[in-house]
């Protein structure tokens, strides 16, 4: 029987985790068997450095705070040795780096995640991952809104670059004419 110190330490870190899952948009579930230190370490340090929580809990621990923010289906991805990366700012820095590292280490798999608080399969987050960066994608769409501008400007270019030819054109041959 567990004394109450640490029924009270894991209640803390259920709540502490469960409030981390309710504040981010993100989260990817991987099953980390198979890593080496030197790619664990580079990985979590990436994974920092992206604002990215990530955390090795028991399974049950890691459940009973999905299940207090209504995430109870994530239950399913809870087996073997497993950790949560919960996004910060960017939703989608953490499906991108531990794709990375699942895409280098055949041990290492993507088992799910949570998206805008909704369980999600692996499947999804493999897609998440592949969706470039917020900037890639704001230069893209600026991209394509002044791409009919400029065709437009030039086509008015074009059209006063003729006109004004044409319009030299007669006046040279009205100056020519009285003169001969």
């Amino acid at each position: 029987m567990p004394s109450n110190a640490i029924l009270a330490q894991k209640q803390q870190v259920v709540a502490d985790v469960a409030e981390l899952l309710k504040n981010s948009q993100a989260g990817v579930v991987v099953n980390y068997q198979g890593i080496i230190v030197d790619a664990d370490t580079a990985m979590r340090k990436a994974l920092r450095e992206a604002g990215v929580k990530y955390m090795v809990l028991k399974n049950s621990l890691t459940g009973r705070a999905c299940e207090t923010v209504g995430l109870g289906d994530m239950k399913a991805y809870l087996n073997g040795m497993t950790a949560i990366a919960i996004g910060g700012e960017d939703p989608i820095a953490p499906a991108k780096i531990l794709k990375e590292y699942a895409e280098k280490i055949e041990t290492f798999e993507i088992r799910g995640g949570i998206l805008e608080g909704a369980v999600v399969d692996a499947a999804t987050v493999n897609e998440l991952a592949d969706i470039p960066p917020k900037e890639v994608l704001v230069a893209k769409l600026l991209g394509s809104i002044q791409s009919p501008l400029y065709k437009f400007a030039y086509a008015l270019q074009a059209i006063v670059d003729k006109d004004g030819e044409a319009a030299e054109a007669p006046a040279e041959a009205a100056e020519e004419t009285p003169a001969e």
